[in-house]
């Protein structure tokens, strides 16, 4: 079996380590006996809808927002779209995140218009969220490291990722952290995420394989190191 991971716009939207989400999915789909196969899509580089598993989108600053939300307009939005309806997933960290809402609002600047693949949107605010998060989700309690601005609200048709213990998450306001909307995920936790929580990253994997091959039962990792990267990461203080 294969795991077709797109890095999307991995040359300009991969801030804060967010490369690690796409080593974590390769390493343990390698680990598994299952071969993982790493694109990066820069912009200009057309998305083909019916190739990859799983897209990995990193954060960065406003205007890298600007020049990936301009290729995602002209190009490859409505492909991203497809994608996601021929089953594929998404992993969305802070600016990528923002850009599958319907827009993002920078403070003092032009809006910049999302893909519309989740009911959300963002505005700048005026203080910045930074610290260490923890977030109780379907997947155990997830731990990461936030750092942005903007807030992002939530419509109907979507779930949050989950209720925030330690941080601010989405808004800093309504106690939820991230999005989830289908095979769609969302969420502001850098740090990267997914090394840290590796039952998220087995959800995800887990997904991602299915849309080629049918559900399966993934076979269980020695996850010692991971756990306890993990409960390193919960114990520091915000």
């Amino acid at each position: 079996m294969e795991l077709r991971i797109c890095f999307l716009y991995g040359g300009l939207m991969n801030i804060y380590g967010d490369r690690g989400n796409v080593i974590a999915l390769a390493k343990r789909a390698q680990w598994r006996g299952i071969a993982p196969i790493v694109k990066i899509i820069n912009p200009g580089d057309p998305i083909d809808p019916d190739y990859f598993d799983v897209f990995v989108f990193g954060g960065g600053q406003d205007k890298e927002q600007y020049v990936a939300a301009r290729d995602l307009q002209e190009l490859n939005g409505e492909r991203l779209r497809v994608a996601v309806d021929y089953g594929a997933v998404v992993l969305a960290v802070c600016g990528g995140y923002q850009l599958l809402g319907l827009y993002y609002q920078p403070w003092n600047a032009p809006r910049i218009e999302g893909v519309g693949l989740i009911n959300s949107y963002t505005i700048a605010g005026n203080e910045r969220f930074i610290g260490n998060v923890i977030v109780d989700s379907p997947y155990g309690k997830l731990v990461g490291f936030e750092n942005h601005s903007g807030l992002t609200y939530l419509g109907e048709g979507v779930e949050p990722l989950g209720e925030v213990l330690k941080g601010k998450g989405n808004n800093g306001t309504d106690g939820t952290e991230g999005v989830i909307s289908g095979t769609v995920f969302g969420t502001y936790m850098h740090g990267p995420i997914l090394p840290k929580n590796h039952l998220l990253t087995d959800h995800i994997l887990g997904l991602a394989l299915s849309r080629r091959y049918g559900k399966i039962e993934l076979s269980k990792l020695d996850d010692d190191f991971e756990v306890l990267a993990h409960d390193i990461a919960a114990a520091r203080p915000r």
